[in-house]
């Protein structure tokens, strides 16, 4: 056997092996990128679409199983749950009930009320829950994350993020569930600068917020289902006040009622300059900053982040942390700190009040340059 096949067929046997669970839209994200992962091994998919599931397994040479046979099924270590926003709790419980770790899609779950036991029932059990987005794990937000810490812009005041489009109708072929509980500009789009938010300043202690909806009728775009309407059960306009631990003020607006702006997507405004934050939802865009002394942007070099990332380097920083026993970076706890932010945002909008955020989260560890998610 020749060293490079040795080389395979060692990362073969330590390999997580990962079960995906829903094959749809997202997936394909997944797929690109998992093949580079050699901590990671796919060994089988399951979809509701019997059809679609088969199609991929073919594809990757894979089992196709249902979703039932993928939980038990022994060459299966963790189950990678790319289902819809309703489903993410159910199948995380189902997948640890079967002895399996669990990384799942944003947001966690619908509701902390559905989060919470499925972290509880992880600790029980000894097994890892992850969630995404990862993206803050790339070279963008990590080298925002480590001017931030380097002091570039002097000592932190505020931040403001302004997400916004018009509607996810215009180009996903089955967006109805973005308009059901779950999802919504705050739990779809949420996460990514929530996350990148705490990342950077710690846990969120109090929100407060509005929302709106507005009546203009909504069809899908494109696809097999152009044309069909599709029902609002979401606030699609929504603006939040965050408190940090440390005393920064965050503000947030995400919006599915915009259709254009000339807002900045995410700036960080210190005492000493402005930190143009990459946009969270990739994961290698560039940041740049202005300081007092000179106002014009300076595009930032590359300072840390896992370089050319895509979706999957989470589930692959988590299972090499299984492997070293240590911490992994897109955490259930931190995961769950962000629902629970989003949640309060909800509630403060609703009751026009403030809302203490009961969790706690330490800042996950940063990703130094140059590492990559199996060997840190």
């Amino acid at each position: 056997m020749s060293d490079a096949a040795r080389n395979d067929a060692t990362l073969n046997d330590t390999a997580l092996r990962v079960g995906m669970v829903g094959v749809g839209n997202i997936s394909r994200q997944y797929l690109q990128h998992l093949p580079g992962l050699p901590n990671l091994r796919l060994t089988a998919v399951a979809d509701l679409d019997t059809e679609r599931a088969a199609a991929v397994a073919a594809e990757q040479g894979v089992l196709a199983l249902g979703v039932d046979e993928l939980l038990a099924h022994g060459e299966v270590d963790v189950v990678l749950n790319l289902t819809i926003p309703a489903a993410h709790a159910e199948v995380a419980e189902r997948a640890l009930a079967a002895g399996k770790h669990v990384y799942g899609e944003k947001p966690l779950a619908t509701s902390t009320a559905e989060a919470a036991p499925v972290l509880d029932h992880a600790r029980a059990a000894g097994l890892r829950v992850g969630s995404a987005p990862d993206t803050v794990l790339g070279t963008g937000i990590q080298t925002a994350r480590a001017a931030l810490d380097d002091g570039m812009i002097g000592t932190p005041v505020g931040a403001a993020v302004s997400w916004s489009a018009p509607g996810h109708e215009l180009w996903h072929p089955a967006p109805a569930f973005y308009y059901q509980p779950g999802g919504g500009p705050l739990l779809d789009m949420g996460p990514y600068y929530l996350t990148s938010l705490v990342s950077f300043f710690g846990p969120v202690v109090r929100v407060s917020g509005s929302a709106t909806r507005s009546t203009r009728e909504r069809t899908v775009a494109t696809g097999p289902s152009a044309g069909a309407p599709i029902p609002v059960d979401v606030d699609t306009h929504v603006v939040a006040i965050l408190e940090h631990q440390g005393g920064v003020v965050s503000t947030v607006t995400v919006s599915f009622e915009v259709w254009a702006t000339r807002s900045p997507l995410f700036e960080v405004y210190g005492t000493a300059g402005t930190l143009a934050v990459p946009d969270p939802n990739a994961f290698s865009e560039t940041a740049a900053v202005a300081t007092a002394e000179d106002r014009s942007w300076r595009d930032l070099p590359v300072r840390g982040g896992y370089a050319d990332a895509g979706r999957g380097y989470g589930l692959a920083d988590m299972a090499h942390a299984i492997a070293t026993d240590r911490p992994h970076r897109a955490s259930g706890e931190l995961a769950y700190h962000v629902l629970e932010v989003m949640e309060a945002v909800a509630t403060a909008a609703r009751e026009h009040t403030v809302v203490p955020v009961t969790s706690h989260v330490e800042r996950p560890a940063t990703v130094p340059l140059g590492a990559r998610p199996d060997t840190w």
